[in-house]
C-alpha cells in the first residue's frame, strides 16, 4: 500500500427503498453532451483551479474515511457552483467519520453515509435526497453528472490504483484487491471520468469504470427543487415517492 493513501469503503448494501435515478428521467430529456466538466465551472466561479486547495486530503492519508471525504468534496462542489467557497475542515470530516463508526477506524458503507446526510445537515449543508444510478448505464451516469454536478461512487480497488495515482496515470482495469474506495466524479468525456480523491483529481477510463465501480449515486442539493434546475428530471414525482417511503 502506498504510504499516505488509504481506502475505507465497505461493500455495497442494498435497500429496496432506495429510489432509482432512471425512474425520474422524462422522455423529453436530451442525450447528454459528449463531454462535461463541473470542475471547470467551479474553478471559474471561485477563481481557484488548485484541487488540493478546494478538495484536500481530509484525513484520508491516515484514516479510512474516504466515504466522508468524498461527501466533503461534494459540499465544496455544490457550493462552488453557486459561487460560494466552502471547504469542510479535516477536523470536521474526521469528527463525522468517527461519529458514524463509533470511534473506530473501520471504514463505512456509502448508503449509510447518504442516509445520515439525508436526515442531518453536514457542515451546514443539507440535501433533499439521493438516487441510485445504475453503474453500467453510462448514459445515465453522464446525465447525473451533467444534471447534478457529480456522482458519489464506490469502487472495488484494482492493484495499481495507488501507484497510478502517484504517477498521474489514468486508472485502468486490473486485478481486484479486497479493498473498496469512495470518490466523487465530476467530469466525463469519451475516454472516461475525472474523480476527486486524496487531495487531487484522478482520471479513469470507462474500461476501469465497467470493471471496478460497484455503486453510484446522484445527490440532490436544495437547489434541485427550483424550477429548471435539472430540466428533464421529474423532481415533483421524486418528492412524492420520498414521502411514500419515508420512515
Amino acid at each position: 500500500m502506498t504510504p499516505g493513501l488509504r481506502f475505507g469503503k465497505h461493500p455495497p448494501e442494498r435497500d429496496y427503498r432506495t429510489l432509482r435515478f432512471s425512474s425520474y428521467l422524462k422522455s423529453s430529456l436530451a442525450a447528454p453532451p459528449a463531454s462535461w466538466s463541473t470542475l471547470q465551472q467551479v474553478y471559474k466561479k471561485l477563481k481557484i483551479s488548485d484541487p488540493a486547495k478546494l478538495f484536500p486530503m481530509d484525513g484520508n492519508d491516515t484514516l479510512g474515511d474516504c466515504t466522508i471525504a468524498a461527501l466533503a468534496h461534494a459540499i465544496t462542489l455544490y457550493r462552488g457552483l453557486i459561487g460560494k467557497k466552502t471547504i469542510p475542515s479535516r477536523q470536521d470530516v474526521v469528527k463525522l467519520y468517527m461519529h458514524l463508526t463509533g470511534g473506530k477506524d473501520t471504514g463505512l458503507n456509502e448508503l449509510n453515509v447518504l442516509n445520515y446526510w439525508r436526515k442531518n445537515p453536514v457542515d451546514g449543508d443539507e440535501i433533499l435526497a439521493y438516487v441510485s444510478v445504475t453503474p453500467h448505464n453510462k448514459t445515465h451516469v453522464q446525465q447525473a453528472i451533467r444534471m447534478f454536478g457529480g456522482v458519489y461512487l464506490g469502487f472495488q480497488v484494482q492493484e495499481n490504483c495507488q501507484a497510478d495515482f502517484a504517477a498521474h496515470r489514468p486508472w485502468t482495469p486490473g486485478k481486484l484487491t479486497n479493498d473498496g474506495h469512495a470518490v466523487f466524479a465530476t467530469d466525463y468525456d469519451a475516454e472516461g471520468v475525472t474523480v476527486l480523491t486524496w487531495g487531487s483529481t484522478q482520471k479513469a477510463t470507462w474500461g476501469w469504470w465497467d470493471e471496478c465501480v460497484d455503486e453510484a449515486y446522484a445527490i440532490l442539493p436544495p437547489e434541485a427543487s427550483k424550477t429548471n434546475f435539472a430540466p428533464g428530471f421529474d423532481f415533483k414525482q421524486l418528492k412524492a415517492d420520498l414521502n411514500a417511503v419515508a420512515n
